[in-house]
């Protein structure tokens, strides 16, 4: 296999790889976190589930991730009642009228590259205890036939964490969990026009050439680990966030310790860069077992890659379709008339405008844009107003 090659050609695959988060991010607002974790995620060979309440995009976002994807694909919305035969293929009459048992997998998960399984955690028993090897070893037993699956990731949804002791294990399979919520308040007046423009498309309508091929995966996935540098200070670090998050009640096997390191990897290279470093740690935000523990696993490794970033400002991940500095500004100014309008605002409304300000002053401290020490100013100042009074005049 020729050599992983950093070089940023117009056919690289780097540059491809960002192509399609653009065209994910354009499509998906608020999504940027998510798209890298489903692109690291496919780079290196793993699994990941979405998890969040009905309505969010967790399945558009999956099958446009697919499309963008020169790969077999197969999906499928599990339930209680589905039977082995809809999802790994059904039975052959004719070898099975000669005494053979086997199945036909043309177009059913066992030959799939890339899978989506909707409501992963609602299937049956049988159908679990068949996916737990399949996803792990990539290989299906069918009567006395051993079949080897060519699967690079299987991504799940669900609206909920399972709580049934019974389905830890195939939860365990999914390397990373995200979570999917509504839009925050900045961003949904974008949403609002975003999604009339693809209601008049049509949905699945929106141009999604293929960008990526599965077999340009396999092969980064062969040599991703052999040409990336882990250096002494990454480990030490890693290790000390590892017990860190074990001390606070979170489980982090040893496999999965392990297993990460092909996302860190996966991250540097989608990067340019053949040595991870701290700002790759984002990854572990997102290996809670229970939706409580992810503000905790916030809170311990958010500081870490922000101080990164202090130190190396030049490095800060922006979304490839990130928020422009005229919309952070026309934002800031539909805030200000809102505040400053003659209609009175009750609690739930101030407490919305506020939220959307506090959220551009994140934007704007992690911008390198000149104008955006002038923006902050502005929205200090309606901060600071906010906070003085509860009445507003002319600011």
């Amino acid at each position: 296999m020729a050599a992983l090659t950093h070089e940023v050609r117009e056919d690289s695959l780097p540059l491809r790889l960002a192509q399609l988060a653009r065209a994910l991010e354009s499509r998906f607002l608020g999504k940027d976190e998510a798209i890298r974790l489903l692109l690291v995620t496919a780079m290196a060979g793993e699994h990941a589930v979405l998890i969040g309440p009905p309505g969010t995009a967790k399945s558009a976002l999956i099958r446009t991730f697919a499309r963008l994807l020169q790969a077999r694909y197969f999906e499928y919305l599990l339930t209680r009642f589905t039977e082995p035969n809809e999802i790994f293929g059904p039975v052959d009459i004719m070898a099975f009228r000669e005494g053979r048992y086997r199945r036909r997998t043309e177009g059913m998960l066992p030959e799939a590259e890339i899978v989506f399984l909707d409501e992963v955690f609602k299937s049956n028993s049988a159908i679990l205890n068949a996916l737990l090897t399949l996803l792990n070893e990539r290989r299906l037993t069918s009567g006395g036939q051993v079949l080897s699956s060519p699967l690079i990731s299987a991504f799940g949804a669900s609206n909920e964490v399972p709580s049934d002791d019974a389905l830890t294990a195939i939860y365990d399979r999914f390397l990373v969990r995200i979570r999917n919520e509504n839009l925050d308040a900045y961003h949904f007046q974008n949403l609002l026009q975003k999604g009339l423009e693809n209601e008049a498309l049509g949905a699945g309508k929106e141009p999604t050439a293929p960008l990526v091929t599965a077999r340009d995966l396999a092969e980064l996935q062969l040599g991703l680990l052999q040409q990336t540098q882990f250096g002494e200070p990454f480990f030490a670090q890693y290790k000390g966030l590892v017990f860190q998050i074990r001390a606070e009640g979170i489980t982090l096997s040893d496999r999965r310790v392990v297993k990460l390191l092909k996302l860190f990897a996966a991250s540097a290279f989608l990067d340019g860069r053949s040595e991870p470093n701290a700002s790759d740690f984002f990854v572990l935000k997102h290996v809670w077992n229970a939706e409580d523990q992810a503000p905790i696993l916030e809170a311990i490794v958010t500081p870490v890659v922000e101080a990164h970033y202090r130190e190396y400002p030049g490095a800060r991940r922006v979304g490839a379709v990130g928020v422009g500095i005229e919309a952070l500004a026309g934002e800031i100014e539909r805030v200000r008339h809102v505040l400053t309008g003659s209609a009175a605002l009750g609690d739930v409304q101030l407490f919305s405008q506020l939220k959307a300000l506090g959220e551009i002053k994140t934007v704007l401290l992690s911008s390198t844009d000149p104008r955006a020490n002038e923006l902050l100013g502005r929205v200090n100042q309606l901060l600071e107003a906010a906070f003085r009074s509860g009445r507003f005049g002319p600011i």
